[in-house]
């Protein structure tokens, strides 16, 4: 669907950091509240069998950037970690660039190209200084760095109590005691938004939260630590405020929109950057996945499937779709929407599920590649065809099949039952693998 209209249509991304296919009330959650995530569901399309390209942060969010697999990019594991490979395992993790490479197209490159000013908001995680969002087609950056995560969500928002280093966030001018990063940022959001004027504009809103440290605002810990019940899926009220904060930071763009008689004209793609974290912090288990097996870190799915809302002018309003898609498929929905020209990529574009949710699309297939180490997970690589899914692990060439239309929390390993199911898939995935170039983990050296 090329856009005719006499004014190009504007484009808010928003990306979540860490947080998972069931935190919101629109995917199934019990204690936290989205009212206004739950309220653009009711407006767009609600996907429910989509994934991230990879069960951690930098990957997926490259592949965002360029609608390209993280295999293809080499980009697999977070910044950080691609520079040493850890000590005392069977293998060395596959290799993984650091920086995304000037050579690729991002999509704020590529909107730019058509007028458009193009604002990155938050977390960037893509590079270090000379691969900023600036030299990445972004007309404004806000906060990104090469940092993964905020010392503190509270004001001044730096320190090194959390990490190794210093850190901070830059470009937040100004500021009070007591003042929220999700706040903060969402304020820079909708500055740029004004700031646009009568252009075009491309908003990246790219939010720390959920990802630890895990710290809500007091009072709406309160508020949830007095709805805690037994039985419930969510026990961690501090990880339900920020989730909290985060929804009212949708609220205020949408409101934002509004005001501004822009939401006719305006695409907004909601998404995580890979599954929830289930790992302990500040005592607590942040969150739980249920139904979906594992988390962050994970090729299972509680590491790789995420929530996904598309709000966009003329798509159809308040309906679900269940068909199987990716993160890279945002670059392609994004282009189509605007009607742009681009080079190809590994996604595609979700325009017809967004015109027609009960349709499909020509892809049977969904690769994913971690070849490292990770609290969830050994190093794994994954495919997705149909509804069958198989998961391939280096130290020990043991692959586990799973049918997801029957057992979603992949609980009943079917690789024996199944044996020319298992060697298809298998034989599909490294071949698809080779296709691609990726990068394979190696027997550590004694």
């Amino acid at each position: 669907m090329a856009q005719s209209q006499a004014r190009p249509l504007n484009v808010v991304l928003i990306v979540a950091d860490d947080l998972g296919w069931a935190d919101l009330g629109c995917y199934g959650a019990d204690l936290h509240e989205t009212p206004h995530l739950d309220k653009l569901a009711s407006e767009g399309v609600r996907f429910t069998d989509a994934h991230s390209a990879s069960p951690v942060c930098s990957p997926t969010r490259a592949s965002l950037m360029t609608g390209k697999h993280p295999a293809r990019l080499r980009i697999t594991i977070w910044r950080e970690g691609s520079f040493e490979s850890p000590k005392g395992r069977k293998m060395t993790q596959g290799d993984s660039v650091a920086n995304l490479p000037h050579a690729e197209l991002t999509l704020a490159e590529l909107l730019k190209q058509k007028g458009y000013l193009t604002a990155s908001i938050g977390k960037w995680h893509l590079g270090d200084g000379d691969f900023y969002p600036e030299t990445q087609g972004f007309d404004v950056n806000i906060g990104g760095t090469h940092w993964g995560a905020p010392e503190t969500f509270f004001f001044p928002y730096r320190g090194a109590r959390n990490f190794r280093e210093y850190r901070y966030v830059p470009g937040l001018v100004g500021g009070k005691q007591g003042d929220y990063l999700t706040d903060r940022l969402t304020d820079e959001a909708l500055r740029v938004m004004d700031m646009a004027g009568e252009r075009p504009f491309f908003l990246y809103l790219a939010h720390h939260a959920p990802h630890t440290p895990i710290e809500g605002k007091p009072e709406l810990v309160e508020h949830y630590k007095k709805k805690l019940q037994p039985g419930m899926k969510h026990q961690n009220a501090d990880y339900a405020a920020m989730v909290h904060s985060l929804d009212e930071s949708v609220g205020r763009v949408m409101a934002h929109l509004d005001r501004r008689n822009l939401a006719g004209r305006t695409a907004v793609i909601f998404i995580s950057d890979n599954g929830g974290y289930i790992g302990v912090n500040r005592g607590k288990v942040v969150t739980n996945n249920a139904p979906l097996r594992s988390g962050k870190g994970s090729a299972y799915e509680g590491g790789v499937r995420v929530p996904l809302i598309v709000r966009a002018p003329g798509m159809a309003r308040g309906k679900t779709c269940g068909f199987p898609v990716i993160s890279s498929d945002v670059f392609g929905t994004v282009q189509e929407l605007v009607g742009a020209s681009g080079p190809t990529h590994d996604g595609l574009s979700l325009v017809p599920l967004l015109q027609d949710p009960a349709g499909r699309l020509a892809r049977e297939e969904m690769f994913f590649h971690y070849p490292h180490y990770y609290a969830t997970t050994t190093p794994v690589s994954a495919i997705r065809s149909g509804n069958w899914k198989l998961l391939h692990y280096y130290e020990d060439g043991r692959e586990e099949l799973f049918r997801l239309d029957t057992d979603l929390a992949e609980s009943k390993n079917l690789a024996q039952q199944e044996p020319e199911t298992r060697a298809r898939l298998s034989a599909r995935l490294m071949a698809w693998l080779k296709e691609v170039g990726a990068s394979f983990p190696k027997p550590a050296k004694v």
